[in-house]
Parts: C-alpha cells; structure tokens; sequence
C-alpha cells in the first residue's frame, strides 16, 4: 500500500516569541514493512532545520527561526510504501537493548487498580497475553478526547476507562511492562477504514517484544494488530519520547495550537487486520526454520 501523509501544525502567539526552539519527529525511517518513497518538510519563516537521530534510532529535526516570530506554520508531506506483515516489525534501527523497554516512566507508572489488572489479564504466553489486553481494553475502554490530556497517565484513564490513543497506548505498556514484557511506545499514522478525513492529531499505538517473533506491534485503540494501514514513525518509553512536535520559547504570551492531518492509501487496502496475525506469523516463521 501506498499511504500519502499531509500533515500541518500552526503556532501562533499573543505576543513576538523569541529564541523559538522546535524538536519535531515528524519523519518515518524504514524497515522491512516500510519504505520511504519522500518525504519533506517546510516552514513558513526563515530559519535552520537540523537533522539528527536521537537514543531510540528516530530521525529528529531541529527548528530554529532566525528571529522573533508570531506565528509559525510547519507542513510535512511524504509518501511510505508498506506491506502486510501481520504485525511483526522486522529490519528497524535498534540502537537500545530491549531491556531498556520495560522501564516504567511518569506516564505509564502503575497503581494498585493496574496491578491487579495484570494479574487478570496475564496468560503465562506473552502473545496471548497481548491480544487479551489488546481486546480487553478496546472493549472495556471509551475514546474520549474530552477527559484526558498529553500530561494524562496511565493510572489516571484507566480509572476512568476513557482516553485517546495515547491514554490506550500508556495503559498498554504499564500492563506489559509490569508482566515482564518489553513494550514501547508508537507514534504514527493510520489510514482509516472510512476513506479520506483530516483529524486534529497523529496516531498512537505499542510494540512488545514476543519471543520467536521480535517486535510485533498492537493497536488497543481499534482493538487489533498493525497491519499495512499503519505507518510508524516515532518511538519511545512512552509520549513525551515519540512526540511528533515538542519545543521551547522566551515570552510571545498566550499560546495556540493547531494541528490537521490527513493520511490516505492509494490504492485500496484489504482491511485492518485481525487479532490472531501475529500468531499465524509466528507459525509460519516456526516452519520456515524447520
């Protein structure tokens, strides 16, 4: 599949910001499942865009206006061509030991609520227990953009059972992670199933290492596995790490933020995949290797 992302954030400030400083994962490096046709960014003020990697492999920009500014507008658009894969992420940069991914952080730390879910959910099998909590969270969890926020943790929407993608994906990891699973955090893009619509933010979703097969990537929001409807960009132990746009800036007031993304396939896909893929792959793999 071939997915085309446009992408657009649009700072403005009550009053001239100075010393602006913007650090944007924005840009999808490759991997067995994905690859990079183009991709670009462009700002609207003058200014330097520095390229780097940063300690989990992702490709990182720095954006620095060349002065005070009242408004910034950064566009990114590319086009990624995928394959199914049933979930298995094979062939990315792993620069971190996977040991390094069953730290809890501020936003994933469990309480005493998510221990005892743990316990519940935890088949003994580290697959297993990643599609019941997979489905176990989409049932029992409501998409609410309205009671959650970026600073919200996992403790917190599990609570309330409600939250965004990025509550879902910090629950998620706090369950594995408390389970001995190594899990990270996604950010990225998804093709809908309902066609072309612009939506105010990116997608979120984890990967957890499974042993015999690597790192397999599961979506609780929507209630499966990644399939070639997913674009994966960023990773991390969890948002702050993977967040498309984060930056810094002396005075300018009051801030707004608006965020427009449209991801969208070229060709029609065969659907979003289904819960038990990571499995048939990992049989598969079993054969292969006699």
């Amino acid at each position: 599949m071939r997915i085309r992302v446009d992408y657009s954030t649009i700072y403005e400030y009550a009053r001239e910001a100075n010393d602006v400083l913007q650090l944007l994962r924005v840009q999808p490096s490759g991997h067995d499942g994905q690859h990079v046709v183009h991709w670009h960014i462009d700002t609207d003020v003058n200014g330097h865009l520095r390229r780097s990697q940063d300690a989990y492999g992702n490709i990182t920009h720095m954006f620095y206006p060349d002065g005070p500014i009242k408004r910034l507008s950064l566009h990114v658009a590319g086009e990624v061509d995928t394959v199914e894969s049933h979930g298995v992420v094979a062939g990315s940069h792993e620069p971190l030991p996977p040991l390094i991914f069953l730290r809890q952080t501020e936003l994933t730390q469990p309480d005493e609520a998510l221990k005892a879910f743990a316990r519940q959910i935890d088949t003994g099998d580290a697959l297993a227990t990643c599609h019941r909590l997979t489905g176990t969270l989409y049932d029992q969890m409501a998409f609410d953009p309205d009671v959650t926020h970026a600073q919200s943790d996992a403790a917190h929407a599990f609570a309330i059972k409600a939250g965004v993608c990025q509550d879902y994906a910090h629950i998620f990891l706090s369950v594995t992670r408390l389970l001995g699973i190594p899990a990270r955090y996604v950010s990225g893009h998804l093709v809908r199933h309902d066609g072309f619509i612009t939506q105010p933010a990116a997608h979120a979703w984890a990967e957890v290492l499974i042993p015999d097969l690597g790192w397999v990537a599961f979506d609780p929001t929507n209630g499966m596995c990644a399939t070639q409807a997913y674009l994966r960009v960023a990773v991390g132990l969890d948002y702050r790490d993977a967040a498309p746009v984060r930056g810094a800036r002396r005075g300018g007031g009051q801030e707004t933020m608006a965020v427009a993304v449209t991801t969208q396939a070229s060709v029609n896909h065969p659907g979003l995949g289904q819960l038990n893929e990571p499995e048939q792959a990992r049989q598969n793999q079993h054969q292969t290797q006699g």
